[in-house]
């Protein structure tokens, strides 16, 4: 676009640009979008504060209106808050305050009102000059120590004064609270929540950082609004606490009696004299019928709506009339705060997570401040210890010098104080030279150090700091929390946790030291054997993995232990996390004591009559018990087998009495007989031999085989394995030495575990550093007996597979041929 400057004098056609009309309307837009969304419309997710709340609260701190101070006129407090911070006009600074006075709109208000500032019939407040506010308690710990240099502050609007970007925000006030407000092309609709349930879930996250939406929602219920009511059903609560948006129904909570319905709490932002009126206009039209009268009893305790009946109504039929078209709303979530200055859709988890992260911050800032006050007063107290100690020579070189400037260059030249010590002697008074007031220095100065020592480990130590928070969160619960308001009904078509977790397949990882947690199956593809696998799982470096097995989430899993216990749990109960997270210690989620590790998994539905749980020992003793013994198992655990010293539990089956048993040793012995030879004893039994062991050999596994129409698979320690045709074990007696199932020896190591499997299985191998892999059956070779086997997983020179599990193949996915996977090795070649 050309413009003629033909006309204008030399300076100013050196200014004109040419520029075309919808680019500079199309950037003028998005300046003033942004603008809105980020200066007034939408909360920090840090104090859960738009600017023009935050600057009323910094004005009234300024000013002094704390809750301790005596109430100021409305008009005064606008006054400072428009003149100093926020030139955008006297009412909608007033409407910010009067809000934030509102009990009914607040779940904890931020200013103690008083006057008339509006009802819940949505009569407006008075007119500013009428009311008068002071701050709440609660908003003054949003503003504790501010002036510790806690948060980061940014000139006002005209540059004479500073105010803060951020409030440092004792609590977690963007949940407990919530927030409301309409940007251009986005809005936000954050609901309050009860200040002691999002207390425990942010501790919860500082003690558990691989915490899910679940584990937080163990803590947090769902919404808390001031005016309480019902939250129908769960799922809503869950899809907005995992996803940032959800829809709630909250119906107003009544109670019916012969003749009538008493209302006494409505939904969250009811306007109660419109509700009632739209009441009335459904009686006069016919869409409600039943009701004779209606009155509006409430009175400064509460809510109190009568709805009188007919004499021939029937009360449930007006009860569900009136949810239908005026006892029910739906209250939309959108979880949209400002991070960093961008507004992001947040969770649950997100939320408390950007809140912690601003308390860790606040609170180093705050002790690196504190620690400087208090070495500078360390410093000082050093010099006037010393100076008493010294007090005739440095009395009489004042005495002698000049004046004062001299005096303080001789005690810096003769006793090496510095500029700050001298000048605080030289205005050292007589008084304290009293040996009491020396006592009083000496008992500072060990109290200053103590302090020094105690900020420095908190500013060295991540847990102490996060500590400082846990401790500071816990006392706000303990001076602001109360009982919830609103209360979660079930409905028809309510839903369980359970429900809310997808069936899926997931593989789940044991360690050592008893960390577990799930992963879905589908992050590993399939890929040929003798590669490296990727990483699995981060163990701790004096840690090792022991198992990993597949389940289905809803499956109940019998954990087995070293010390013949069993516990039982869900699938989903275990932690979903990373395949780089370490996971979550098992002791969180099963009563294991002390030196207990789980060695056996059996996952299930439910057994059936006939079905047996079959075990055996590190010293080979077998036992077989009735599965209907293991249908009541006490959050405790029971007894799963008596065990010799010594002796551990290895591993367990699930039989029917048509199994025949092959147990195996590290050393690379196999024994197969027919379970029935081990008969059916009770859970505190100790069983019978099973296998005849050498002096150095131990079991390391066994599988349960029907007939011969599988393989035997055997996996070793660094990474060897076969398949042999099982019709090549030949039944025996139990307590026999049984066959040579592989030659081990330092080059492939001692057996870790056998698998019974068909070609078309999967198989998942993880070694002890956390490497997995997930490889088909078929690619490893089909040979005899007594051989070394080939290379199934290449693990490194300090590392070994620890365990090894089957995909059935109705289970295992489709993998494309030439599927890899990242960091995925070339195989090795077969020795």
């Amino acid at each position: 676009m050309s413009s003629d400057t033909s006309d204008l004098p030399d300076e100013v056609a050196e200014k004109v640009k040419s520029v075309r009309v919808e680019d500079e309307m199309e950037q003028s837009y998005i300046d003033y979008a942004m603008s809105v969304i980020a200066g007034r419309a939408l909360p920090d997710v840090r104090d859960g504060l738009k600017p023009v709340h935050k600057r009323i609260l910094y004005a009234m701190h300024r000013s002094g209106v704390t809750s301790n101070a005596s109430h100021r006129k409305s008009s005064n407090i606008v006054g400072d808050t428009m003149g100093d911070f926020h030139p955008h006009g006297d009412q909608s600074i007033y409407d910010a305050l009067a809000r934030m006075a509102q009990t009914f709109s607040m779940r904890y208000p931020l200013i103690d009102g008083q006057g008339n500032f509006g009802s819940v019939d949505g009569d407006p407040p008075a007119a500013m000059r009428y009311t008068e506010a002071r701050m709440d308690s609660l908003s003054e710990e949003m503003l504790a120590d501010i002036e510790m240099d806690t948060v980061d502050f940014k000139p006002n609007y005209d540059g004479r004064l500073e105010e803060p970007e951020v409030l440092p925000s004792a609590v977690p006030n963007l949940l407990i609270n919530g927030s409301s407000g309409i940007a251009v092309g986005m809005s936000t609709n954050i609901p309050p929540h009860n200040l002691g349930e999002v207390i425990d879930a942010t501790v919860e996250l500082i003690d558990n950082p691989d915490a899910t939406v679940e584990d937080l929602m163990e803590h947090v219920k769902g919404p808390d609004f001031p005016t309480g009511a019902n939250i129908v059903g769960r799922n809503a609560i869950h899809q907005a606490y995992k996803t940032g948006r959800g829809r709630l129904r909250v119906r107003a909570e009544y109670e019916v009696q012969d003749d009538r319905i008493v209302i006494t709490e409505l939904p969250f932002q009811t306007n109660k004299a419109r509700l009632i009126q739209r009441i009335a206009d459904h009686v006069n039209d016919g869409t409600i019928e039943g009701i004779r009268d209606l009155r509006d009893e409430s009175d400064r305790d509460g809510i109190r709506v009568v709805v009188e009946l007919k004499q021939n109504a029937i009360p449930e039929v007006v009860e569900n009339q009136l949810l239908n078209h005026r006892l029910e709303r739906t209250f939309s979530i959108i979880s949209l705060a400002l991070v960093d200055g961008q507004p992001k859709v947040l969770t649950l988890k997100e939320l408390l997570q950007h809140y912690l992260d601003h308390r860790r911050d606040v609170v180093r800032r705050r002790s690196e401040f504190e620690l400087d006050e208090a070495e500078e007063r360390a410093h000082i107290l050093e010099g006037r210890l010393r100076a008493l100690d010294n007090i005739d020579d440095v009395v009489e070189l004042i005495r002698n010098a000049d004046d004062r400037d001299g005096a303080r260059s001789g005690l810096q030249g003769t006793f090496d104080f510095s500029e700050k010590q001298a000048e605080h002697i030289v205005r050292m008074q007589l008084g304290s030279l009293t040996s009491l007031e020396s006592e009083e220095i000496e008992a500072e100065y060990e109290d200053v150090t103590a302090r020094i020592e105690r900020l420095e480990t908190i500013l060295g130590d991540e847990s102490e700091l996060l500590g400082v928070i846990k401790e500071e969160l816990l006392e706000m619960k303990e001076k602001y929390a109360d009982e919830r308001r609103t209360k979660i009904v079930e409905d028809t078509s309510e839903v369980t946790r359970e429900d809310l977790i997808a069936e899926e397949d997931v593989f789940v990882v044991v360690t050592e030291q008893d960390y577990v947690k799930r992963m879905p199956i589908e992050q590993f593809d399939a890929q040929g054997r003798g590669g490296k696998g990727i990483i699995g799982a981060d163990v701790k470096e004096d840690d090792t993995v022991s198992k990993v097995f597949r389940a289905n989430t809803h499956d109940y899993l019998l954990c087995f232990t070293n010390h013949g216990q069993v516990y039982r749990l869900k699938t989903y109960e275990i932690p979903e996390m990373s395949r780089t997270a370490r996971g979550k210690s098992a002791v969180n989620i099963l009563d294991l004591d002390k030196g207990e590790d789980i060695t056996a998994v059996i996952t299930t539905d439910e057994f059936e009559e006939d079905e047996s749980l079959s075990m055996v020992t590190q010293q080979g003793y077998v036992k077989r018990t009735a599965a209907k013994e293991f249908e009541n198992i006490l959050s405790t655990g029971i007894i799963a087998a008596r065990l010799e010293d010594g002796d551990k539990l290895v591993d367990v089956k699930v039989t029917d009495g048509t199994k025949d048993l092959l147990v195996s040793t590290k050393n690379g012995m196999t024994i197969r007989f027919d379970e029935t030879e081990a008969r059916e004893m009770g859970r505190s039994a100790r069983g019978v031999h099973g296998i005849r062991l050498d002096d150095d050999d131990e079991v390391v596994g066994m599988v349960a085989a029907n007939g011969d129409v599988d393989d035997l698979l055997t996996v070793t320690r660094r990474g060897y394995g076969k398949r042999t045709k099982l019709t090549e074990y030949r039944s025996q007696s139990r307590n026999g030495k049984g066959l040579i199932d592989i030659k081990t020896g330092d080059r492939n190591g001692h057996v870790t575990e056998i698998k019974t499997v068909i070609e078309d299985d999967h198989l998942v191998l993880m070694s002890e550093r956390g490497q997995i892999m997930r490889i088909r059956a078929e690619d490893i070779s089909e040979v005899g007996r007594n051989t070394m086997g080939v290379t199934v997983m290449d693990v490194d020179e300090d590392d070994r597979v620890a365990s090894v599990d089957v995909i059935p193949a109705e289970a295992a996915e489709a993998v494309p041929d030439d599927a890899e996977t990242a960091e995925e090795s070339e195989p090795v070649a077969d020795e």
